[in-house]
């Protein structure tokens, strides 16, 4: 059983987010229930959970606030939020999990299945990567965390040559030579990589940095050679945003 506690300043959200825990998860246990941030640290310090629902803005003190109060989080975490620009793109960027309100049972379902199948807690560096950027110091951390089989690898974007669509895994080519597999479907992948306009969809299967492609040679839909020699094709309907691009 995952033990969870649920924090949102709003009881109506906190009582459905219950039922639809109970009726689509019965592998979670709800061991309490919170309505604010400081009533949350008191719990989660009190009841020692595997998994925390948090509310994303609260009064008072919000729930990366609340975060930033620990010292070491020992515990797995699933923002829920209405939608905030910003605030997903800092999610997305540190490859931590959200929900957005209204919450979808099977985006939650999906939540809890990839808590499940985590081997570690999300790092130190996750939140530092959050924090960061949730405070305008983009240029802070240039990292940015991708989940991995056995955890996280901190990479920089800049480093990242072409991603390639693998059904529900990514392959990351590096300027290394090094080859990550990570565990995102390449559309997440995208959305993690959307704040740097040098990458671009080129196909369905392929993203690219467009500073390390080295020629396009015209087709039906034409390819690219990358700087490493590989060669990425591209898509037809892909074709036109690409010439743009040049």
């Amino acid at each position: 059983m995952i033990k969870a506690i649920l924090v949102d300043d709003e009881m109506h959200c906190l009582d459905t987010l219950e039922i639809i825990l109970k009726e689509y998860c019965p592998d979670v246990q709800i061991i309490d229930k919170c309505t604010s941030a400081k009533t949350a640290l008191e719990a989660i310090q009190k009841n020692q959970p595997d998994l925390v629902f948090l509310d994303i803005e609260m009064p008072f003190m919000n729930g990366f606030e609340m975060l930033e109060q620990f010292d070491h989080i020992t515990f797995a975490i699933v923002f829920t939020t209405s939608y905030d620009q910003y605030a997903i793109k800092a999610i997305r960027f540190s490859a931590l999990d959200y929900l957005l309100k209204p919450i979808d049972p099977k985006e939650l379902i999906n939540a809890v299945h990839k808590i499940q199948k985590q081997k570690q807690l999300p790092s130190t560096e996750q939140f530092e990567i959050l924090f960061s950027r949730m405070q305008h110091k983009e240029s802070a951390f240039r990292k940015m965390a991708v989940p991995t089989s056995d955890g996280f690898e901190l990479i920089v974007a800049e480093n990242i040559l072409r991603c390639e669509a693998d059904d529900n895994y990514t392959y990351i080519y590096l300027t290394d030579k090094k080859k990550i597999t990570v565990c995102r479907t390449l559309k997440d992948v995208e959305e993690q990589l959307r704040d740097f306009s040098y990458f671009i969809r080129v196909h369905h299967s392929w993203i690219v940095n467009m500073n390390e492609v080295t020629k396009y040679v015209r087709g039906e839909g034409g390819y690219l050679i990358m700087s490493d020699g590989a060669t990425v094709s591209v898509s037809r309907s892909r074709k036109e945003a690409l010439l743009k691009w040049f």
